[in-house]
Order: C-alpha cells, then structure tokens, then sequence
C-alpha cells in the first residue's frame, strides 16, 4: 500500500494563536485580575494534528501562517512530530482571547479578525492536498475562513479531494458549512462535525430533542455524507451511519479547560477511521478524546492508556433508524 496513502493532513486556513486568561469568575463590566494566562498555537487543524500526534497517528499540517509570529506553531509542531507544510505569508496569524471562568468552568471566545487571504495564497496548501490526497487518505478541512475566500473554498477543496478518492472530513459552520453541504452528491465530504447550534443553523430550525437532532443528521446522511457526528457538549455526541445511529455518553470528568475539546472530538474519530474501527469503537474513542483533553490546558491528550481507560467507561445508546 503506498504509505501516503495511509497519512492523515489537516488543513487550517484560519488559524490562531489561542490566549486563555483563567479568572475566579467573569463579570461584565467589572475589572478583573488574572489567575493565570497561557498561549496556545491552534486554530481547529493545528489541535486535530496535535491530538492525533499525541495518540500516535501520523499527521501533516498544512494551511496559511502569517511569518511574523509562526514560531509558536512551528515549535508545536516540532515538539508533536506534526510534518509542518504551511505556507508562510507576510503579516500576523490572528491571536483569539478564550476567557474561563473559574467559578463555572465556562469559556468565552473573542475571536479577531485573520489575515486577508486570496487565491494565491492556497497554492501552496493545493499542491500539498495534491501530493498526500492519495485514494483513502484522510482529509481534515477545519475552521473559519478568513477574509478574502469565498464560501465556497472548503466544496472546492472537497470536490477535488473526492476526485482523488480521499475521506474529506469537515468540521466548519455558517456559510463555509452550508456550500459544501449544497455540492453534488460526488462532491460531498465523507463525514462532517458540527455541534447542535451549527446543525441548527443548516436545518434552519430549533432542534431541542435528541429526536429532533436525529432527524436533521439522518436527512445529511440521506444526503449522501458517510458519516455525521454532532457534538452536544456534556450531553455526549450523536453518530449516524448507513447502518446504525449512536448517542456516546461521556463519563463525569473534571475540567481543566473546554478549549479545543471539539476538535479532540474530531481527532479521536479521524483516529477511529484511520484504524478501521467499527462505529461503535470510534465513537468510544472520539468521547474518550474529547473527555480526555478536558483534564489538560491546550489541544493535549492524557498519556493512551488514559484515554483507553475512558473509552472503556462511555456509555452508548442505539437509536431507532
């Protein structure tokens, strides 16, 4: 088999420099003294590559860094053995201030704009798809888009990923989410990950029972998608396929930080898919990711037999098709 093939590459078009401050508790309009402050390279594809390095899955990274502060992705992903293949362009990657409140354990994202990108610029990006996107290759497409792509950026990269016979698997919302949903049935990504709001948004509709958000991913799936997953915070995550729908409940955790626990999620089922596991086993191990990175600050797994210990411990439930 040619080793390529068996690869996994995530692609961040829209990344960030994460910057978690920890207060006591979050208090509009009060003046607050920090707890603690920590920074973090992410962006969606930077934390899927960094978790399924930690679990030990080859992984390339590729997308678009502004060079004047690259250093913290490049350290990232030299400490994780991450391939780096991004491409460098002039100006700053973007910095997200993620403020967690301690009294709640909930976070609040300010995300600031990104660099202004244009077609040239995802030349690089295309000629990496190109080189790894060999029949069965596992594609991460994952974020917000940043100024200057159109919606449609991630359908096209999709359309030529399908055409090389990789598994695309997206994780977007608003409109990036939207277009590509909308392309052919041979265009579309082979799973997608959106949370209950982002699902909402597509179905253009309230989805307040599990039934209901059933409903909406079996509509997705009859679209054409292999695989839907949507994450449902502490309510666990819903797994529907061709042959069977899932509710995967995770085990009480302590929580350290909530940031980049989505995109564990996404690492833990692209790490079920690399494997050839059955449905069920992955949707253990995408839970047990996410769980597992609860415990730890930035996009970082406990050591394997941890995250084996949870998988161990998540509850499912099968759904009436």
């Amino acid at each position: 088999m040619n080793p390529l093939a068996t690869h996994v590459v995530t692609v961040t078009l829209n990344p960030a420099l994460d910057q978690t401050v920890v207060l006591d508790a979050l208090t509009p309009g009060a003046v607050h003294r920090a707890r603690s402050v920590r920074k973090d390279a992410g962006g969606k594809g930077v934390n899927v590559a960094a978790c399924l390095a930690d679990w030990g899955v080859p992984v390339a990274a590729t997308g678009v860094l502004g060079q004047d502060n690259a250093a913290p992705f490049q350290a990232l992903m030299d400490a994780k053995g991450i391939e780096d293949r991004f491409a460098w362009i002039p100006g700053e990657t973007r910095t997200n201030l993620k403020l967690l409140d301690g009294a709640t354990g909930d976070t609040t994202d300010i995300n600031l704009p990104g660099l202004r990108l244009t077609a040239d610029a995802l030349v690089t990006v295309r000629a990496v798809l190109r080189e790894r996107a060999a029949r069965d290759a596992l594609v991460v497409l994952a974020g917000s888009l940043p100024g200057g792509l159109p919606d449609d950026t991630y359908a096209g990269l999709t359309a030529d990923l399908r055409a090389r016979g990789a598994r695309v698997i997206l994780d977007a919302s608003g409109p990036a989410l939207a277009a590509a949903l909308a392309a052919p049935v041979g265009a579309l990504p082979f799973a997608i990950k959106p949370n209950r709001h982002e699902l909402e948004e597509w179905a253009g509709r309230a989805l307040p029972t599990l039934a209901d958000v059933a409903d909406a991913a079996r509509d997705l799936r009859a679209r054409g998608i292999a695989l839907v997953a949507v994450s449902l915070g502490p309510e666990g995550a819903l797994f529907v396929s061709d042959a069977e729908i899932l509710r995967a409940l995770p085990p009480p955790t302590e929580i350290a930080s909530t940031v980049g626990a989505g995109d564990a999620l996404v690492a833990g089922l692209v790490a079920g898919l690399h494997a050839g596991l059955p449905l069920p086993d992955t949707a253990r191990l995408a839970l047990a990711f996410a769980a597992g990175k609860l415990t730890r600050a930035g996009a970082n797994l406990p050591p394997r037999a941890v995250v084996e210990a949870i998988a161990a411990t998540v509850r499912l439930e099968r759904l009436a098709g």
